[in-house]
């Protein structure tokens, strides 16, 4: 029998009326991520991380771990009991310390001597040292290289787990099935790390590696461009469409097919379609506000930055929709799951704009960043990853504390109002309303794709960032 997993069965209950939870929970997180960000990455700071490669390597990988911990092993070995009965400050402490012994494990054994030893040498920065490449770029391009293989696993772990329902392991036990999934997801990431980043890895070095990586790399006349950013562009993408489809759209629609490896099947691909037409619906909606790319160019008239910018604006939709989730209970519940979907995926996205807003405009006094959109030291992802690090570890590991407590088991039900995350609802049948509203909604997403596409040009002249 298939065991829910731990964050999805447990119920989160208020600590204090209205909006108290949401006010203090928000503070507290924002202190926690201002403060580590401070002593981890900040340029002004202590360890000044944020060069940026090595930083958003740190990033990445935290998440993967992290996703590792709650969704792929359900934090095992730690007991049910354990989980319920430790305090959260005790235990958000523990499981980070884990993630980042864990995290230290694979980049110092796996990564940098194992294979940056033995194997791939650009995966250790001291071999590039021995081999002339000077310190710097050494370190940059080793981070680079680890942090997208970073950015492939933390798409597929999840993916395996939300859309795949954890198949064929599901109803294994832990550890049999976290070690299965973690296994089988492992290998995939590899195989996409070497077809869509090894190549990229190649061109760095002069002269290209083209007796160990295919050059120039197979994107390049599709995309425009050699740089890797292309397929850092669309996995970013899958990665958001994965927690979107998680979260503020409860699995929905494909949750509605009731035939399993139909169903499984639907999600993981059908995620990767949604997630490949966002990331060519952004690069367009770019050239629409800034003009046609320039091949050759720098900056926001590259290719090559355009492509990585796809996946920097994913990532402002993703902070505000986890945050609803969390700490809103999806914001929207009292009308039909469509209508709701609808509801909160539109809050979402202009919640986005006005932290794309806010952010370009004051991260270079907060942050220490560069201001600007595409000055090398300006990576929107590695904050805004940072943050969704911090809001995991509050909602993951703390349980919501200090605004919400866990529900013990054997308390009295609460009112549905007072749980900030409930299991999600059975599969729905597929009536003849629903064919209905299907072809209804093709029609005026196809309108509505059209109106958005005129007004962009106007919304991007009216919310100028930089004179």
């Amino acid at each position: 029998m298939e065991t829910p997993l731990y964050v999805e069965s447990r119920s989160l209950v208020k600590r204090f009326s209205g909006p108290w939870p949401v006010l203090i929970n928000t503070a507290f997180i924002m202190v926690l991520f201002y403060a580590s960000w401070w002593i981890f990455q900040d340029p002004r700071g202590i360890m000044r991380m944020y060069t940026p490669y090595v930083g958003y390597m740190w990033c990445r990988w935290l998440l993967v771990i992290m996703i590792w911990i709650a969704y792929i092993f359900d934090f095992w070995p730690f007991s049910r009991k354990w989980l319920n009965n430790t305090h959260p400050l005790l235990k958000g402490t523990i499981l980070t310390v884990l993630t980042v012994a864990l995290f230290t494990i694979v980049l110092k054994v796996f990564f940098e001597t194992i294979l940056g030893e033995y194997a791939i040498a650009y995966f250790s920065p001291e071999r590039l040292t021995q081999e002339g490449i000077v310190e710097f770029y050494a370190l940059e391009y080793s981070a680079q290289a680890i942090l997208m293989f970073a950015a492939i696993a933390s798409w597929l772990s999840p993916a395996w787990i939300v859309a795949m329902e954890g198949s064929p392991w599901n109803k294994l036990a832990q550890p049999l099935k976290g070690f299965s999934i973690f296994m089988f997801t492992f290998l995939l990431s590899v195989i996409v790390y070497f077809v869509a980043f090894h190549p990229h890895m190649a061109i760095l070095f002069d002269p290209w590696q083209n007796f160990t990586a295919i050059t120039p790399p197979w994107w390049e006349n599709f995309a425009d461009t050699v740089h890797g950013n292309f397929n850092i562009a669309w996995i970013m993408c899958c990665t958001v469409i994965v927690w979107m489809y998680e979260t503020i759209w409860e699995r929905y629609p494909f949750s509605m097919i009731k035939t399993a490896w139909l169903r499984r099947a639907s999600s993981f691909f059908g995620i990767i379609a949604i997630a490949v037409a966002l990331s060519f619906f952004l690069y367009f909606a770019q050239e629409l506000v800034w003009g046609e790319a320039i091949r050759g160019t720098r900056r926001d008239a590259a290719p090559d930055w355009r492509w990585l910018h796809v996946g920097e604006m994913a990532i402002f939709w993703l902070v505000p929709a986890l945050f609803m989730y969390f700490y809103f209970k999806n914001g929207f519940n009292r009308y039909s799951k469509v209508v709701n979907i609808l509801l909160r995926t539109v809050i979402s996205i202009v919640a986005a704009i006005v932290l794309y807003y806010v952010y370009y405009k004051t991260s270079h006094l907060f942050l220490g960043t560069q201001k600007g959109f595409s000055h090398p030291q300006q990576f929107p992802m590695i904050p805004l990853i940072w943050f969704i690090n911090i809001m995991l570890i509050n909602y993951w590991f703390m349980d919501g504390w200090p605004g919400w407590r866990l529900e013990k088991q054997a308390e009295k039900q609460i009112e549905d109002e007072k749980v900030i995350h409930t299991s999600f609802q059975p599969i729905s049948s597929l009536s003849p309303a629903f064919y209905k509203g299907a072809a209804g909604g093709v029609v005026g997403g196809v309108v509505l794709y059209f109106i958005i596409i005129y007004l962009i040009p106007l919304m991007g002249s009216m919310l100028i960032i930089f004179e």
